[in-house]
């Protein structure tokens, strides 16, 4: 078995009892878009670029209970399998310091390698399937559907961004942020279709929460 198929499993076998969004069929969707967008990145290393999106999840608070363990094991398992130190760092740089989150303190430089990862997540944050990982996130974390007294928030420290709002409020907040933040031009593109598909959606979710045709609240959220 080669490298690659080994940490595929190691992958695979770490996230297979998610229940957050942030599971297997998840991470198999980010390689896949991340293989997409190599395909018009050939200067890339397509190993690196696809080892880290396999581990993208491997270490993320929002997955593992211990993520400084997390960190050690998969060190651990990367040397097991003869992996060179640098590469080993080239992907923990990658998958430290990817996030949303993280980028709420200030961006990191990423290599390209770890901008194909980063704009692989963050496609899979958006369109048909970011509607429902969504829903489905804020629904494993006890979030809201939505409260129209509750604003969307402009978020400045991971801390305060793990507590979330409302899944609504999550679109304003993060997902319509994404497109102008992607780095190659294939991720924007695909980024740009998946919003407007958001957008849409919104519209709709609030033609049917205002039940009242009249109600100020309708027009108020449909122009955010």
């Amino acid at each position: 078995m080669d490298k690659l198929s080994k940490i595929a499993n190691y992958s695979m076998e770490q996230l297979s009892l998610d229940r957050s969004g942030h599971g297997v069929d998840h991470t198999k969707r980010v390689v896949e878009l991340a293989r997409q967008i190599l395909e018009t990145e050939p200067q890339a290393d397509s190993f690196i670029t696809i080892a880290s999106a396999y581990l993208h999840d491997t270490i993320d608070d929002k997955v593992v209970e211990d993520e400084e363990q997390a960190k050690t094991h998969l060190k651990g398992f990367l040397t097991s399998i003869e992996l060179a130190e640098s590469e080993i760092q080239h992907i923990f740089h990658i998958i430290e310091n990817m996030s949303f989150s993280k980028g709420l303190s200030g961006q990191v430089d990423l290599s390209l390698e770890g901008k194909i990862v980063q704009d692989a997540d963050r496609l899979e944050a958006l369109g048909a399937i970011g509607i429902l990982r969504t829903a489905y996130y804020g629904g494993f974390h006890g979030h809201p559907i939505f409260d129209s007294t509750i604003q969307p928030i402009n978020y400045t420290k991971k801390q305060d961004y793990r507590k979330g709002s409302t899944v609504i409020n999550h679109f304003y907040e993060k997902l319509l942020l994404l497109s102008d933040q992607m780095n190659t031009r294939y991720a924007k593109q695909e980024a740009k279709r998946r919003e407007a598909f958001m957008r849409d959606f919104l519209k709709e979710f609030y033609e049917e929460w205002f039940v009242e045709v009249d109600s100020p609240d309708r027009q108020t959220w449909r122009d955010r």
